[in-house]
């Protein structure tokens, strides 16, 4: 048997390595070539300290107090040379990849299908090359455009661990990769994928969730929800409810309902409301997403907002809840700027 543990660097980077039954975490990374930090490897001076976002493991008690103290430990602190993981794990590491000297996943991958969803967005699937690349619900990577060397960052709408993967992508006057996207692509078009990156993804669910996105922002929330669907389906789904708020600015610009629909099909304990920006809508609810958030929703603070759209719609609802006096147990955002 072995787990899945997914190291999130300061720098964004994500990497995932297979950890054996019985094996430490740093004895994983070594073994898969990512060195961590470390100096003992005996639980004597703590410098493999890391914090452990989920996942379950045994740290046994050959450490020192100096190394890892109760508090440390109740903080969700970990030491890698010591932690023997009993489940897949999710570990935030304090320094940049590069002095791990690992270095970000890159991939081919090809171009199977460019779908315009509506005037306001594209849907790209591409086929990734080589082991399904693994990613964490939220994540971004970096897609290169093709014939000009540059790269443009967006996230998965997909289910991770599966060899095609979809994104939703803005379409934007003049935009590089819309433009390629709308005028040039075609199936069998290379494509050069890097990547997992970002600390926005589904954290394990502990209380009520209430996720808010913006246009095709929506997309990482398509990928979480898929997660929470596959795991409901294993019997392994979370007891709490899910609240979703999908903002847009014109009518048509509503994608992926079908999606949603079926995600309240396969998750008892979720439900979601559109919201239409424009004033000349018919939609049944207008305005922005925080002139519908029901109270009830926010649980008295004891939630865990995930929040992805433009800089415009982040910074609404930051000062919506400041004004509101809302502060929620965690709060975990994104902002995107189309180009």
């Amino acid at each position: 048997m072995s787990f899945t543990i997914a190291l999130n660097f300061e720098d964004g980077v994500s990497r995932f390595i297979d950890c054996n039954e019985g094996e430490t975490v740093l004895d994983a990374a070594y073994r898969n070539k990512v060195n961590l930090p470390m100096d003992c490897s005996d639980g004597v001076c703590g410098t493999c300290k890391c914090h452990c976002d989920q996942g379950e493991f045994e740290l046994g008690d050959e450490y020192i107090d100096e190394a890892l103290s109760d508090e440390e430990l109740h903080e969700g602190q970990v030491l890698t040379c010591q932690m023997v993981p009993s489940s897949d794990c999710v570990l935030s590491v304090p320094v940049a990849s590069t002095i791990c000297k690992t270095e970000v996943d890159s991939r081919a991958s090809t171009v199977v299908h460019v779908e315009p969803l509506s005037e306001d967005s594209i849907e790209l699937a591409i086929d990734i090359e080589g082991e399904p690349l693994n990613f964490l619900p939220g994540q971004y990577v970096h897609l290169e455009v093709p014939g000009c060397g540059e790269h443009r960052s967006y996230s998965f709408s997909s289910l991770p661990g599966e060899s095609r993967a979809s994104f939703l992508i803005r379409n934007v006057p003049d935009g590089l990769m819309s433009g390629y996207l709308a005028d040039k692509a075609k199936a069998g078009d290379a494509m050069a994928v890097t990547g997992p990156m970002g600390s926005f993804y589904l954290r394990a669910i502990q209380r009520p969730i209430l996720m808010l996105a913006g246009g095709t922002g929506l997309a990482p929330f398509l990928s979480m929800l898929k997660q929470l669907a596959a795991l409901e389906a294993q019997g392994e789904g979370a007891d709490q409810p899910i609240h979703m708020i999908y903002g847009v600015t014109k009518d048509d610009h509503l994608v992926k309902c079908e999606e949603l629909d079926a995600a309240v099909e396969a998750l008892p304990d979720f439900d979601y409301l559109t919201v239409v920006a424009d004033e000349d809508s018919s939609h049944e609810r207008k305005g922005y997403v925080t002139h519908h958030m029901d109270p009830q929703k926010l649980h008295d603070g004891d939630v865990d907002v995930y929040l992805c759209g433009p800089p415009p719609m982040v910074d609404a609802v930051l000062k919506h809840f400041d004004q509101q006096g809302i502060k929620p147990a965690s709060f975990h955002y994104e902002k995107f700027t189309p180009n």
